[in-house]
Order: structure tokens, then sequence, then C-alpha cells
């Protein structure tokens, strides 16, 4: 196995674009992204989109010269610290090359950007019927959130509006 390296993606960079869209779209396609290919208008659009959020960023994992592994994120703010939080959006690893840790030298990369932002925490979702992904972030000090006993975990809700 060769070193994996982990770099910020550049969403002018063609090469960077083109890995994120490749990454995301095999994402799509596997169980746990739904099982349905990106739109053509994602793939087209996504690395331009990306670039129009300035708090966003992209840990992208090379094999060698081989993208793969993906971290799309977004800084926002945690309203009751009164400081900036990171959210990852998108987590994924190519087939080939899962079971090498490379989640979580990607997931470095990230705690070491919010260190430097100075934020006060990450959050991510995770399915309930992804085991392995629940154990990696487990490993590497994630845990469901709750603020006591007596009111539970907290639950992940979306509404779908029009898409183009």
């Amino acid at each position: 196995m060769t070193l994996i390296t982990t770099l910020i993606a550049d969403y002018h960079n063609p090469d960077h674009g083109k890995a994120i869209v490749q990454l995301l779209n095999n994402y799509a396609l596997d169980e746990f992204g739904g099982a349905e290919p990106l739109s053509e208008y994602c793939q087209q659009n996504l690395p331009a989109k990306l670039a129009e959020y300035p708090l966003a960023f992209t840990v992208l994992a090379y094999d060698g010269k081989t993208a793969v592994g993906l971290i799309n994120c977004f800084q926002t703010l945690s309203t009751f610290a009164c400081q900036p939080l990171i959210n990852i959006h998108d987590v994924t690893v190519d087939q080939s090359a899962r079971g090498k840790g490379i989640a979580t030298i990607m997931l470095e990369k990230v705690e070491q950007v919010a260190i430097e932002r100075g934020c006060c925490k990450l959050t991510l979702e995770v399915l309930t019927g992804n085991p392995i992904a629940q154990r990696a972030y487990e490993k590497f000090g994630f845990a469901g959130y709750e603020l006591g006993d007596e009111h539970g975990h907290a639950l992940f809700w979306q509404k779908k509006l029009a898409q183009k």
C-alpha cells in the first residue's frame, strides 16, 4: 500500500472537481447513499456550487495519484456555544480502498481544520443501519447527541423541496 495523503480540495482545480464528482457519485450509487446516481445537473455543477460557499471545504484522500476518499464539510455556528462548528456532510471511501483507515485519516484532517478555525465541535449524521460507519465514528470520538436520559437522543429529520 502506498502512503495515503490528504488535501483540501481547490474547487477551481479541474482534477479536484472530477475527483469530488466521481467519489460522490459512487457514494450516491451505494446502498448507503440512496442507490441512485447524482443528477446530471449536480454532476456538471457541484464543484462550482461548492466554490460559492466560502465556509465549505472538501477533504480528498489519495492513494498515490488515485482519489479514494472524500469528506464534504460546512462551517456553521453553534448558537449555544457562540462559536463556529464544522458539520461533516458527506463521508465516503471508494470500495477498493475500504478497511485501510482512510476515513480516520480524513477525519483527522477535518479536525485539524476545525481547530485552526476555532471550532467548538464537529457534527455529522449516520444511518442506524450502517454499523461500520458508526464504529469508525465512535472510534474517532463521536457519540450520539443527547441532553440527558429524560429527553432521549436527537433525531435527524428532513423535508424535501423541489430540486433541479
